[in-house]
């Protein structure tokens, strides 16, 4: 009987409690977001081709988007954004690598606020930085990641004419949300 108990108790923790530790969890469906708050203009900026990675043997991430695949909603905008301001064809990525600053383990539907210490490299320039995001349980095989951050346009070497500082500002904030599924492992 004792044995029996010990068993439902395990299986228990291991149905309702969900170690990270030594799991890999990737997306090619992120969605990145920027927002543009500028005196006379507001705008947003999308792409759902957001790319990443989670290891959580490592703690570590990998995160990057393909500039060219951001849309604001007018076509011109968007061209004039790739060509004179991120300079795609040149530095066609945006990249946020690093390390989870916090071990991870969930509860079924639990979610975990962390900080991700690493380096945003945009438009050919790099900086250190910790952003804040949150972890959410979708299922044994899903989690879903969300954080919210803000750049300045200046810190890339991103110019903005006189003349348009009124349509565009200097500082971004820039949000992901993106559902990772575990990486299953190949044993052929």
């Amino acid at each position: 009987m004792k044995n029996l108990i010990v068993f439902f108790f395990f299986a228990f923790l291991v149905t309702f409690s969900f170690e990270m530790k030594g799991q890999t969890y990737n997306t090619d469906k992120g969605r990145a977001e920027f927002l543009s708050k500028a005196a006379l203009n507001e705008f947003t900026g999308v792409s759902d081709d957001l790319n990443g990675l989670l290891d959580f043997e490592k703690n570590s991430f990998d995160f990057f988007i393909d500039l060219n695949t951001l849309k604001t909603g007018i076509g011109l905008r968007d061209r004039h954004m790739r060509e004179n301001y991120l300079e795609t064809k040149k530095y066609p990525f945006a990249e946020f690598t690093g390390k989870i600053n916090e071990q991870v383990k969930l509860e079924k539907g639990q979610s975990k606020l962390l900080n991700a210490t690493g380096t945003f490299k945009i438009h050919g320039k790099e900086k250190n930085m910790v952003v804040p995001g949150k972890i959410t349980w979708i299922s044994d095989s899903e989690i879903q990641l969300e954080a919210t951050f803000k750049i300045l346009l200046s810190d890339y070497n991103i110019a903005i004419p006189s003349v348009i500082f009124y349509e565009l500002s200097e500082e971004q904030t820039i949000s992901i949300k993106a559902n990772l599924k575990k990486k299953t492992v190949n044993t052929k």
